[in-house]
């Protein structure tokens, strides 16, 4: 098959640019092998571009047609420690909820996918049906962990001190919640236990042959409960006039679709909501400021019962 050229979209070339090896490949030694990358998994699994290619933060998605004229998505992403193990995850869920894994190269973080519609999410769903397909997901892709992935229980004990300076920026009473969090989490319980999809929020469904579909996973060994807190922090501008009400809403609607214990998924959305804006504090980003004070009010909401 003769090779052929695919036009990376300058946006995400900016994206990606500039960014330290995480662990191995730094964003612009990345950017000048992709068009390697995409040629040789074209040539691999005997594939045609069929569209312009799409774009996450981490990873291009370009419409291919198989040798059968079927219609797929060649994905090809930046290696990082979080998508190391998507592939096995797919694998795992064999399109019962998450998009149907055709072919993998683990080595070059590519992958072949079936198609689904990238025009169709749920951002513009309306907000309770939206929580509920999530809810509905999370259930569906519960199953027993994968022993290569990262443990939940690791993460909290990696974060469970709060002691970074950027913390300083984050209410006192916030950092003591979260902290508390954490030990009664883990206390007498495998939060380890379950494969989960940590990233699961409204532009990661797209609609499919089988319904609302579950894409891009960060997955872990954990509980489903740690899944919860991505559905509340997107969409936040629907948010911000009553942001209490609002989560409450979410967390309802979700944990009762997905059979999840609601006061664990409040109290892990507390810990990760924390963590992101210690991250944001963090920084150094005159442009996460407005990242940091949408957390800290994500955290007022979720310390407030109804």
């Amino acid at each position: 098959m003769a090779r052929v050229s695919v036009e990376i979209p300058e946006e995400f070339r900016r994206l990606v640019a500039g960014r330290p090896p995480e662990p191995d490949v730094a964003g612009d030694d990345w950017l000048r092998s992709l068009p390697t990358l995409i040629g040789d998994a074209l040539a691999r699994w005997a594939l045609t571009p069929a569209g312009t290619a799409r774009f996450g933060y981490c990873a291009l998605v370009l419409p291919v047609r198989r040798e059968d004229g079927s219609a797929a998505a060649l994905k090809v992403g930046w290696p990082h420690p979080e998508s190391r193990h998507e592939h096995l995850a797919l694998r795992a869920w064999d399109g019962h909820g998450a998009a149907h894994l055709l072919a993998a190269d683990p080595a070059t973080s590519t992958m072949l996918l079936e198609f689904l519609e990238p025009d169709r999410d749920l951002e513009e769903e309306d907000i309770e049906q939206a929580c509920v397909t999530i809810g509905t997901l999370l259930a569906r892709l519960d199953r027993p962990a994968l022993p290569q992935l990262d443990r939940l229980s690791d993460w909290a004990g990696l974060h469970r001190r709060f002691d970074s300076p950027a913390a300083a920026a984050i209410p006192r009473r916030f950092l003591q919640q979260a902290r508390s969090g954490i030990d009664g989490l883990l206390e007498g319980v495998d939060v380890d236990a379950r494969l989960v999809h940590t990233d699961l929020h409204y532009e990661n469904v797209l609609a499919g042959p089988r319904g609302w579909t579950a894409i891009d996973p960060k997955p872990m060994a954990a509980e489903p409960a740690f899944g919860v807190w991505p559905a509340l922090h997107n969409r936040w501008e629907e948010a911000a006039a009553h942001p209490a009400w609002e989560v409450h809403c979410r967390l309802g609607w979700i944990c009762e679709a997905a059979g999840i214990d609601e006061d664990r998924a409040r109290a892990w959305a507390l810990v990760r909501t924390v963590v992101d804006a210690i991250d944001a504090a963090s920084s150094g980003d005159a442009g996460n400021s407005d990242l940091l004070t949408a957390r800290i009010t994500l955290a007022k909401a979720l310390a407030q019962r109804f």
